[in-house]
């Protein structure tokens, strides 16, 4: 079981950026795609985006897909959120996750599911208020 912490949560205003950092112990992350969900208080938890194991792929929900970007260091086992021009509706605790299956390189209806995700992390929050 991979063991992934979540960091780089806070309070920023309307407009204002955030990255948000993923750290997974072990030595099998490069093998794994990963996920960020968030979920807002009184709501389910929603796919935000994903991105392939070798890092060749994302794939991003429609609402944030012209504001947010994921990206990886397989050497740093580590996957990152970099969330810009953020939106009060932003609010959530977001969460990052790995694929159950390793190597694997799925349609993007795969990785919206959060079925497909076998390992979570705590989760971190995200406000943003002025």
């Amino acid at each position: 079981q991979v063991h992934l912490v979540e960091s780089g949560g806070g309070l920023v205003k309307p407009g204002g950026s955030l990255r948000l950092s993923c750290a997974a112990s072990g030595d099998a992350f490069g093998y794994y795609a990963a996920g960020w969900f968030r979920q807002a208080p009184g709501k389910d938890r929603e796919f935000v985006g994903a991105i392939t194991w070798r890092g060749r792929s994302t794939y991003m929900e429609d609402s944030v897909k012209d504001r947010f970007t994921i990206f990886r260091d397989n050497a740093k086992n580590t996957v990152y959120l970099q969330m810009n021009s953020l939106k009060p509706e932003d609010t959530a605790v977001y969460f990052c996750a790995l694929d159950r299956q390793s190597e694997y390189g799925g349609p993007p209806s795969y990785f919206a599911d959060s079925e497909s995700y076998g390992s979570w992390g705590q989760g971190t929050q995200v406000t943003v208020s002025s």
